[in-house]
């Protein structure tokens, strides 16, 4: 399976888990008179949307370069993810704003079987987290990390809603406000995970220096290639799921023009082959005197 199919696949997963649990949550909190439960709910409609928009990100940026695009289009991948957070913030907002307004206004104890329903969603939203952040890891997705942080943020704002239902129903009339209250620490706890997904974003469009195991990685596969006597600089820049690389490499000062140019090509050949998510390597030929 290619990382396209891979982040596809695991994003299709998101979007079905997503609207299933908005249903639950949204009905739940209804019914059992948990403004944590709906919230919660909000957040989960606002995924679905989300993902959509990872779902976009990953399938244009894997689209081939072209005259126009000739590094590819991996740049949209970041893009997407910034519009990712932004529904995050938006979410985390409104939470904040309608737990403000609940907490002065008279409501009903919560029901006790929504703490099972939250119990439920907090080992699914936890177990979902684990297996699209690993798949992140897997094919160097920024976009599918966020989507990842988007279940892992819904599992905070459950265990928040958790509490908050606890404290209402033992400690009984006069703490209805502690679901409320659970609602708008629980925004706080995403609008903290939005800056963590933002910011590794942010570092990808700015070409960030972040890279130094890939590039101790590239020199170590490098001096494996016959003829190559050392490596220099090496700048890498990251666009979608592969790694753009500018290399100055030193081979023997007294051979000719034409075999530094073979050995140049044997190195790109070589790097992109032993690291399968390399995409445009630049050799540069230095003289090793």
């Amino acid at each position: 399976m290619t990382q396209e199919q891979t982040a596809i696949k695991t994003t299709y997963f998101s979007i079905f888990g997503n609207t299933a649990l908005a249903l639950i949550k949204g009905l739940a909190g209804y019914f059992g008179n948990s403004y944590a439960l709906i919230a919660d709910a909000i957040e989960s409609t606002t995924d679905i949307f989300s993902s959509l928009l990872v779902l976009f990100g990953i399938k244009y940026a894997n689209r081939p370069a072209d005259r126009n695009h000739p590094y590819g289009h991996g740049r949209a991948e970041p893009l997407v993810t910034f519009l990712v957070v932004g529904f995050l913030i938006t979410s985390a907002t409104i939470i904040a704003y309608e737990g403000f307004l609940n907490i002065n206004t008279p409501h009903e104890l919560p029901h006790p079987y929504t703490l099972i329903v939250l119990g439920a969603i907090i080992i699914w939203k936890e177990i979902s987290y684990r297996l699209v952040i690993k798949k992140s890891k897997e094919i160097h997705s920024s976009a599918l990390k966020a989507d990842a942080w988007h279940h892992r943020s819904d599992a905070i704002t459950s265990v928040a809603a958790f509490i908050g239902i606890t404290i209402s129903l033992f400690a009984g009339e006069g703490y209805e406000a502690a679901d409320d209250w659970a609602a708008i620490f629980a925004s706080g706890f995403i609008l903290y995970n939005s800056y963590l997904i933002f910011r590794p974003a942010l570092g990808e469009i700015m070409d960030e220096h972040v890279y130094d195991d890939l590039i101790e990685e590239i020199r170590k596969v490098s001096l494996t290639v016959e003829g190559i006597e050392g490596t220099e600089k090496c700048f890498i820049r990251k666009a979608g799921m592969m790694y753009h690389v500018d290399l100055h490499a030193m081979v023997n000062a007294t051979i000719s023009v034409k075999e530094g140019h073979e050995i140049a090509h044997n190195l790109k050949d070589t790097l992109r082959r032993e690291i399968p998510h390399l995409g445009h390597v630049l050799i540069h030929i230095e003289p090793n005197e």
